[in-house]
């Protein structure tokens, strides 16, 4: 296959972010082979390039575009980038994120750990919904889909997770609140939480992790493909139907009665 030209235009266009690895990586690489154009967005532009490459799809279909999404001016050129580049945006997936410290107790946590985990996976989603709205807006034909990266941590926590689990209930709460003010300019808002999908950041799930008793057990883990599956499941309903929260999940993790 040519992997430098496309043979037509794509037909939808899709904005990853946290695209260089794990989940979003996974999501990028399905949305391309489903015939999307996508913006890939990440911190590491190396990174970005290895997930195009990756997935074996022409390299005119997508655009990687390093971003810090803490950073509103970097949240506005990266949208600005997406309009230049396709015209529109039909699917957000706000998927990066950055996880607590597990090994650290919750009256020791300091002050920067509690904020870089509020500003990647609380403050950078709200302002990519925001880009996100003034673009689906005025396009035409106007509206879109946003889809929010949640965690079965919105529904119960982990020992030693306070600003994770915080961050992924107040998701909820976007999620809620987004798809509430986008009825009116025909942008859908949805949510997938998931368990224990085997990416870098789980590997440690396989070796064992705190459980609520204060045990250590290995817990099982599921193929990170299964979740791509589903985002691009919710990407692909028309705007007249909308999946508002999905739980995608390991069958046997210790999540339903965790505690």
């Amino acid at each position: 296959m040519d992997s430098t030209r496309a043979t037509e235009p794509p037909a939808r266009i899709a904005l990853v972010t946290g695209a260089s690895a794990g989940i979003g990586r996974a999501v990028a690489i399905s949305f391309l082979k489903a015939g999307y154009g996508v913006v890939l967005a990440a911190r590491r532009s190396d990174a970005l390039d290895e997930t195009v490459r990756l997935s074996g799809m022409p390299a005119d279909r997508a655009l990687a575009h390093p971003c810090d999404i803490t950073d509103p001016a970097a949240v506005a050129a990266l949208f600005a980038a997406c309009k230049a580049r396709f015209g529109r945006l039909d699917v957000l997936f706000n998927n990066a994120g950055v996880g607590s410290p597990g090994s650290v107790a919750l009256e020791d946590l300091s002050f920067a750990q509690w904020q870089a985990c509020v500003d990647t996976n609380l403050t950078g989603p709200f302002l990519c919904t925001q880009e996100a709205f003034r673009l689906m807006k005025i396009q035409q034909p106007r509206g879109g889909r946003i889809i929010n990266n949640g965690s079965v941590s919105a529904h119960a926590p982990r020992p030693n997770s306070a600003p994770y689990a915080a961050t992924k209930h107040a998701i909820t709460g976007l999620t809620r609140a987004t798809s509430l003010d986008g009825r009116q300019h025909d942008i859908a808002c949805g949510q997938i939480d998931i368990g224990n999908a085997l990416t870098e950041m789980a590997v440690a799930m396989t070796k064992g992790v705190p459980q609520a008793d204060g045990s250590v057990k290995i817990e099982p883990v599921m193929d990170v493909q299964h979740v791509a599956d589903a985002v691009l499941h919710m990407a692909s309903l028309p705007l007249s139907a909308n999946v508002l929260f999905m739980t995608v999940m390991a069958t046997a993790m210790p999540f339903v009665g965790r505690g």
